[in-house]
């Protein structure tokens, strides 16, 4: 009877630590689902893009290293000027922007840099690299408008940490209500791409507000669980994770992107600015800073300098690409310099001509007269001129002129 009590506890005891590493696990991966947030821009695409030419890419190393070195920075934006809700009398309002935890600044050589972007209602983003000194809007129509601010890698990636986006609702002389975003809905922003690009890949990228987890969306069916459409010169694919994304695929010339924010159905989230298409436009031929980043064609020190304003080696590979392209200039600049050798028939024209015309005024007409007077001797005028001399005079002149004059080396020369 004892050995059986000792069975039944031992048995109980199994069961009971078996039970107890059950709910163990069990408690660790509900944690783990939990934990994992789809918004995290660390996150790997669930379901790769493959929708027509269109082809997602890792970017080149050289953007992923520069990448590493940014990701210790939690920016912190502040739009302190206008304010929420603030209504001003005049059509031009002075922004004023504070950002923490991150140097904003553009690279004199590489024009790169840490920055922020703005955006004034649903209009493209405009860039800004410094922040003492206000950003001055003019000529704004009449009503409401909403400004949105976040911060920005310099090759345009979008940090997606929690205070990294800043937003605010001022009216110019009435309120109207338009271009204002429903703050229980999500909002979508749309960041990139827009502008010329020189290279592929292309990063396509958006700012998401309010949107929540997938987990939590599932769990909870109040939640409205969300997707991106984007559609590139006609083709669609979805996104369910707010990461950036790096594309090939694009036409030579002008291409259009559509984002939209969906439900969990597929169905449209109407939010003000949650539908928006842009225009970009891809020449191979633009050698810009971005475009040489996105080919590889910067070393990693040399592209230092847009994420670290005090790299110090920057000077030195920028010489590598310039004797490249020097050297094949200057052997184009020879073959110019040797057909001016052709001034040589110039130098002979004025020794020709100088030789010639003063040959022409060295008259043989006196000598060819003097003939003329030989042949006709029944002109007898220069002897009646002195007529004291004639007897003596006439049987020598006239046998020696004649042998005289008669050779033709006059006219020879």
């Amino acid at each position: 009877m004892l050995t059986f009590k000792y069975r039944f506890l031992s048995i109980k005891f199994i069961c009971f630590w078996v039970l107890l590493t059950c709910l163990n696990f069990g408690l660790i991966s509900c944690s783990d689902r939990i934990e994992v947030a789809p918004l995290s821009s660390s996150e790997q695409p669930s379901v790769s893009i493959n929708a027509g030419k269109l082809l997602e890419v890792a970017p080149v190393a050289t953007v992923q290293q520069l990448r590493q070195s940014l990701d210790r920075y939690q920016p912190q934006v502040t739009i302190l000027n206008p304010q929420s809700e603030q209504l001003f009398e005049d059509t031009t309002v002075s922004v004023d922007l504070q950002v923490q935890d991150l140097p904003i600044f553009k690279d004199d050589e590489l024009q790169m840099g840490p920055h922020l972007k703005l955006i004034l209602d649903n209009e493209p983003a405009q860039e800004v690299y410094n922040l003492d000194r206000p950003v001055i809007l003019e000529n704004l129509t009449p009503g409401t408008h909403t400004l949105r601010v976040f911060a920005s890698r310099p090759w345009h990636e979008s940090f997606k940490n929690e205070g990294a986006y800043a937003q605010t609702t001022f009216h110019i002389l009435t309120k109207t209500g338009i271009n204002t975003p429903d703050p229980s809905l999500p909002l979508l922003t749309y960041s990139y791409p827009q502008g010329e690009y020189g290279a592929e890949p292309i990063l396509l990228d958006f700012y998401l507000t309010n949107a929540p987890l997938h987990v939590v969306a599932k769990e909870n069916s109040a939640l409205a669980d969300w997707r991106i459409r984007a559609t590139v010169n006609g083709q669609s694919f979805v996104l369910d994770n707010w990461q950036p994304v790096y594309l090939t695929g694009f036409e030579k010339g002008k291409n259009w992107i559509q984002l939209e924010f969906l439900d969990g159905n597929g169905d449209r989230i109407d939010n003000v600015f949650n539908t928006t298409v842009r225009l970009l436009s891809y020449n191979p031929k633009i050698q810009d800073t971005l475009s040489k980043l996105m080919k590889g064609d910067l070393s990693l020190e040399y592209a230092r300098s847009i994420v670290d304003p005090t790299n110090e080696a920057k000077l030195i590979p920028t010489p590598s690409p310039t004797p490249t392209v020097e050297p094949e200039a200057t052997p184009e600049v020879t073959p110019t310099i040797e057909p001016e050798v052709s001034s040589e028939p110039t130098v002979s024209v004025p020794e020709e001509t100088p030789t010639s015309q003063p040959e022409i005024p060295a008259q043989a007409i006196p000598t060819l007269e003097s003939e003329d007077s030989v042949e006709s001797p029944s002109v007898v005028s220069p002897e009646d001129s002195s007529a004291s001399k004639q007897p003596s005079i006439e049987p020598i002149v006239t046998p020696v002129p004649q042998v005289e004059s008669i050779p033709t080396t006059q006219p020879e020369v």
